[in-house]
């Protein structure tokens, strides 16, 4: 089940209303959930009936993403702005140092977290920041054709595409290694997710001078990576390693840019032992 949250956070101009939607389901220590750039909570689906078996499971629309507004003016969906936000989203659910697990943006997110203190753990996959320009450079063209197609593409024809193995992976290919296992109304979902996302252009804007160069020191981090993730690829994770040196680097083979879907077993099972 869904709910928001409303909560204030300070600006230049005075106190800004934000307001959240997330789903919360299980019993243990809190888990935060934190999907990327374009996409939205229900990116987690896959593990998050695992996760809940253990966890208080919290799964996140960021601002801007899924069923989330935007952030109100005077606030921009940059990072200096976003994990504070996510750090009073937490004070607003009475949730104290949750644990966090991020997918790309999510990832990227979820370290800044961690280097704020404000969580007790860190588990990134395929995180975004650790990447060349060349390498940002066609990530972020891959994105952007894919919102191209998104907001062009009529909703009957990306319906009719979601219906067989080959147009699901027209249209996930990119973040998925095994789209066919995505469900037809899962990829309507996320496609129009990313053809409506308020925060879309916004997040991308701030990201071109974003590059993660510092120590996630004082608590357990995992970074963990596909196999097959064609949009930031896996060698990223060996320079996360390097900077992040106390870090445990997981592969997940067989897995894409968001492995959720892929492999839900072996994401579950990476997150539940990076959260201990």
């Amino acid at each position: 089940m869904s709910a928001t949250v409303s909560f204030n956070v300070p600006t230049p101009r005075g106190p800004k209303t934000v307001t959240v939607s997330y789903a919360r389901v299980g019993t243990g220590a809190p888990l935060l959930l934190l999907h990327g750039i374009g996409h939205h909570r229900q990116a987690w689906d896959p593990v998050v009936h695992i996760l809940a078996a253990e966890r208080d499971v919290i799964a996140v629309d960021l601002p801007g993403f899924g069923e989330s507004p935007a952030l109100p003016d005077g606030l921009t969906h940059d990072l200096g702005t976003v994990v504070p936000v996510l750090g009073a989203l937490c004070e607003a659910l009475e949730i104290e140092r949750p644990h966090v697990a991020g997918n790309s943006l999510g990832g990227l997110l979820a370290l800044e977290l961690g280097r704020e203190k404000l969580v007790r753990s860190v588990t990134t996959l395929s995180p975004a920041g650790f990447w060349t320009p060349a390498e940002r450079r066609y990530a972020f063209g891959v994105l952007l054709a894919m919102r191209h197609t998104a907001r062009r593409m009529p909703v009957p024809a990306v319906e009719r595409l979601s219906r067989t193995a080959a147009g699901r992976a027209v249209l996930t290919s990119s973040i998925y290694a095994r789209p066919g296992r995505r469900s037809p109304e899962a990829v309507v979902a996320e496609t129009l997710a990313l053809a409506h996302a308020e925060g879309f252009t916004q997040t991308l804007r701030a990201g071109a001078s974003v590059q993660f160069t510092d120590d996630v020191p004082g608590l357990p981090v995992t970074v963990a990576w596909g196999t097959k993730d064609r949009l930031l690829v896996r060698r990223q994770g060996i320079r996360a390693k390097h900077i992040i040196p106390r870090a445990r680097l997981v592969r997940l083979p067989g897995c894409g840019h968001v492995p959720m879907n892929d492999d839900p077993a072996l994401v579950a099972r990476v997150i539940l032992d990076g959260s201990r």
